[in-house]
């Protein structure tokens, strides 16, 4: 049996950031073919910092919290910042997941890290 923290079932059940930018400046999107979940993150980039981000994810509750509280986490942070952000810390800020879940669940930083790559990809391509 699977014991969640408070934390992560109050994340669960109270996501916040959920949703598509339509207008977004990179997208990242990550998946775990061992347990299904697939995470998808957007940023909107405004002076070098994440002015918004929005997810949407398939996934168990360990997955959706991750997702909420990577973005509470990043939002406001300078892209570096951002950047050094590790899935451990935002498990760490969810007071723990389950073995089973580290691998496959937690991948919200790394989506995150991905759209930010996708964000220097672009910039690069643009010219800025």
């Amino acid at each position: 049996m699977m014991f969640y923290s408070d934390k992560v079932i109050e994340a669960f059940m109270n996501p916040v950031n959920v949703g598509e930018i339509a207008d977004a400046d990179g997208v990242g999107t990550l998946g775990s073919e061992d347990c299904g979940d697939m995470i998808r993150v957007w940023i909107k980039v405004k002076d070098q910092r994440l002015a918004d981000i929005k997810y949407k994810v398939f996934g168990c509750p360990a997955a959706i919290a991750a997702c909420s509280t990577m973005s509470r986490m990043a939002m406001g942070l300078t892209l570096d910042e951002a950047d050094e952000l590790t899935d451990e810390q935002v498990a760490e800020t969810l007071g723990g997941l389950p073995t089973a879940k580290m691998h496959c669940s937690n991948l919200a930083a790394s989506a995150l890290h991905e759209a930010i790559l996708n964000y220097v990809h672009n910039c690069a391509r643009k010219g800025h």
